[in-house]
C-alpha cells in the first residue's frame, strides 16, 4: 500500500514528464507540488533537462527552487508559460478546484493563468463529488477587513475561522489574512460564489480555481491516471 506521500510524488513525477528543455515552467506551492520542483531540479542536475526557467508561486517555492538550482524569472505581464504544475486541495468531477491550503492562491492564480497548459497533481484523496464537501474555501482578505469579510461570508452561509486564530494569525506572502470558509453540504454554485467574492474590494484572492485545469493527474494505490480536461 502506497503512503499518501508516495502518491503525491508519483503524481508529480508523471506531470514532470511534460516538461521539456527550453520551457518556461510555473512552479506550484504545497506538499505535492514540491515533489515536482525537486524532480525538475534533479533532471537539470543530471542534464536530462536544459535551459529551463521557472516562475515560483510563493516564497517557499522560490527558496526550494533555488536550493535545486532552478533558474527563476519574475512574472511579467507579457510572459507566457509553457506549463504550470501545481496541486489542489479538492477536485470535483469537472476538474474545478479548491486551492489555497498553503496560503499562496493569489500568486498561484497569477502564474497559472499565464500557462498554456495547467497540470494539476493530486492523490486520490483530493477527489470530491462537490467542491467544499471536504475542504474549507480559503479567502485571502486585507488584514483591516477581516471582520467585515468574515461577516459577509457568514451571510453567504459559511462557517468562518481566521487561519492561525487571533493569537497567531497566518499572514500570506502578500501581507494579507486568510479566512477559511466551510459551507455545510458543500458549495452549490461555485461560479456565483466566485463572482460574489471578486466583487469585494477587500478580497484579494480566493481558492476557487474554476475552468483552469487542462490536465489532471491522480495517483492512487493501483496506479496513476491522467485525464485531459477541457475547461
Amino acid at each position: 500500500m502506497s503512503s499518501v506521500e508516495d502518491l503525491k510524488r508519483q503524481a508529480a513525477l508523471e506531470a514532470v514528464k511534460r516538461v521539456q528543455s527550453g520551457m518556461k515552467v510555473g512552479l506550484g506551492t504545497g506538499s505535492t507540488a514540491k515533489h515536482a520542483v525537486i524532480a525538475i531540479g534533479e533532471k537539470l542536475a543530471a542534464g536530462t533537462l536544459k535551459d529551463i526557467v521557472g516562475v515560483p508561486t510563493s516564497v517557499a517555492t522560490e527558496t526550494l527552487a533555488r536550493e535545486w538550482k532552478i533558474p527563476l524569472v519574475p512574472l511579467t505581464s507579457d510572459l507566457t508559460l509553457d506549463v504550470a504544475i501545481d496541486g489542489a486541495d479538492e477536485v470535483d468531477p469537472r476538474g474545478d478546484l479548491i486551492k489555497g491550503g498553503g496560503g499562496a492562491m493569489l500568486r498561484e492564480r497569477a502564474v497559472e493563468e499565464k500557462a498554456r497548459v495547467f497540470v494539476v497533481i493530486v492523490d486520490q484523496g483530493k477527489l470530491s463529488p462537490k467542491l467544499g464537501s471536504s475542504f474549507a474555501l480559503p479567502v485571502e482578505v486585507a488584514v483591516d477587513a477581516v471582520t467585515a469579510e468574515a461577516d459577509n461570508l457568514r451571510k453567504l452561509g459559511a462557517e468562518v475561522t481566521r487561519r492561525g486564530g487571533d493569537a497567531s494569525p497566518f499572514v500570506t506572502d502578500n501581507g494579507n489574512a486568510i479566512l477559511d470558509a466551510r459551507f455545510p453540504g458543500g458549495i452549490d454554485d461555485p461560479r456565483a460564489l466566485a463572482e460574489s467574492l471578486e466583487a469585494r474590494a477587500a478580497v484579494k484572492a480566493h481558492g476557487l480555481f474554476l475552468g483552469m485545469t487542462n490536465v489532471l493527474v491522480v495517483a492512487a494505490p493501483d496506479g496513476v491516471r491522467v485525464r485531459d480536461v477541457k475547461p
